[in-house]
């Protein structure tokens, strides 16, 4: 699992591609709209593609797409600039609108323009009162996406598998790494050091202005607790209601974000194992066969593929289907019917999984998603792993769990070709607006310890807790989590210290 357990990306329903583009900046009902400094050029979605093939603009005029020009070097304003898509889904009810309320749904690398577009119903809440905007944030998809390689090198890198654990397979592995790191300078080596979360957070105050509000409003998931975080820290007097669902705790070094993770996947698939087993289960009758009978399968996947049409599942690909699926638990019959087909011999459901989370799209072209990813973990930190901590690390891990451990994304960050910063890893928002913290005591991506080290650090914060299953507590399907942060959302009602809602 060496490139895809270090994520914390929000996993979305549908694999989807993407574009945004700039026209005549235009209000919703179509006439002139008056601009903020002439920054942003609103026009329609056209290149939106939605699960059910419809375009946006015949399921709701409302949703506008639109481009702001950044700096692509904060240290030189005026100097090359860069494009970054965004969306905007207007406010239900004007005259009791409260101003823009900006989402990062996850990553990094996770598109917001997709995502926002695709989770709107989820948000109907929210959108009463907000005008709804996401964007693409710099080295993902639209703006000025990371890309490394063709199609063909990615289906390569991302099948390769992880099994079994050995210095064979390490070389295979560091081979792989290193010809995806000279993939990416190749490519976009311009742009990488410039894709950090500092850059992003920066890039946040200058759409608050273009969207003409004093101050952010904003709701990050995942990954996008982190760059609220960076953006609290940087400009702690321009922080409005602020929700950070899912934290992460920047301050973890690689070694310890490893590890971390590894419990938390292993302990949710276990939990999936469990609960598979309460019935009748495709994979065995106890937790111990239906664990064993997937690891032969993967173990099985390493000498035989499975032949999906005119593709492959790979061993390591399939463990990718699998960590796809843990990220919420209403994916979790679809993982037990994927893993019993693929124990049959048929592989196409955990397949669909793999591309799902990877943004493989039916064309066979990629979104920047597994591009961006480490192009933006690898400048946000200086750390750069030696050979020993990366064996340190994987050790540990496999003793953890042998289907998740592995060496992180400290392997490929150590060969990467662009300088990092811890900048983004000390944050401190002292003196800015209350920020309400939502932990997940289940989350196998951003691990619950997590969620009061972040409230501790920000010095602002108020932790709230869900004791549910999956990664982020919003869109988990839970009321009371729901309840909570709609009244702080749209009431100002902060939740008191030490708040708790029951699994949904």
């Amino acid at each position: 699992m060496r490139r895809v357990l270090a994520t914390a990306l929000v996993a979305t329903t549908a694999t989807v591609t993407a574009g945004c583009v700039s026209t005549a900046r235009t209000a919703s009902d179509g006439t002139p709209e008056k601009t903020t400094g002439g920054q942003i050029a609103w026009g329609p979605c056209t290149d939106i593609q939605r699960g059910d093939g419809e375009p946006p603009a015949r399921q709701d005029q409302n949703v506008r797409c639109g481009k702001l020009r950044v700096p692509l070097d904060y240290s030189d304003p005026g100097g090359e600039q860069i494009e970054l898509a965004m969306i905007k889904i207007p406010a239900v009810d004007q005259r009791a609108r409260i101003g823009s309320l900006v989402f990062n749904f996850g990553g990094p690398g996770g598109s917001g323009v997709d995502t926002l577009d695709q989770a709107s119903k989820a948000l109907s809440s929210l959108r009463a009162r907000y005008d709804l905007v996401s964007f693409d944030p710099r080295g993902v998809e639209r703006s000025a996406g990371v890309r490394c390689g063709t199609p063909a090198d990615l289906d390569e890198f991302i099948a390769m598998d992880t099994l079994p654990p050995g210095e064979q397979t390490r070389r295979k592995l560091a081979a792989a790494n290193r010809k995806f790191a000279d993939l990416c300078q190749r490519d976009s080596g311009k742009v990488l050091p410039y894709v950090g979360t500092v850059n992003a957070a920066r890039d946040m105050d200058r759409m608050r202005t273009a969207l003409g509000d004093e101050k952010l409003n904003y709701f990050g998931m995942s990954y996008g607790t982190q760059l609220g975080a960076v953006y609290a820290t940087l400009f702690p007097k321009n922080v409005g209601r602020m929700v950070l669902d899912a934290p992460l705790d920047p301050s973890v070094s690689f070694e310890e974000r490893t590890l971390a993770q590894t419990r938390g996947f292993q302990q949710v698939y276990e939990s999936f194992l469990k609960a598979c087993v309460k019935e009748q289960c495709e994979l065995g009758p106890t937790v111990s066969s239906a664990n064993k009978n997937v690891e032969k399968l993967l173990n099985d996947l390493t000498k035989r593929p499975l032949k999906v049409g005119d593709r492959e599942l790979t061993q390591g690909l399939a463990s990718t289907g699998i960590v796809s699926a843990l990220y919420s638990e209403v994916t979790w019959p679809f993982l037990e019917t994927a893993l019993g087909q693929a124990l049959k011999g048929q592989g196409g459901a955990l397949l669909y999984l793999a591309d799902s989370y990877t943004g493989r799209n039916e064309d066979g072209t990629y979104s920047t998603q597994m591009t961006s990813f480490p192009a933006i973990t690898c400048v946000d930190t200086a750390e750069r792993p030696d050979e020993a901590t990366l064996r340190r690390t994987e050790e540990a891990a496999l003793k953890i769990s042998p289907l998740f451990g592995s060496e992180g994304s400290g392997g490929l960050c150590s060969i990467w070709p662009a300088q990092g910063s811890d900048k983004a890893k000390r944050v401190d928002a002292t003196g800015s607006a209350p920020i309400l913290v939502v932990g997940g005591k289940n989350d196998p991506a951003t691990p619950y310890e997590w969620a009061p080290k972040l409230t501790a650090q920000l010095k602002t914060a108020t932790l709230a807790t869900y004791e549910g299953e999956g990664h982020g507590a919003y869109l988990s399907g839970s009321k009371c989590v729901t309840k909570l942060v709609d009244a702080y959302l749209l009431d100002g009602e902060m939740p008191s210290r030490g708040s708790t809602c029951p699994a949904a």
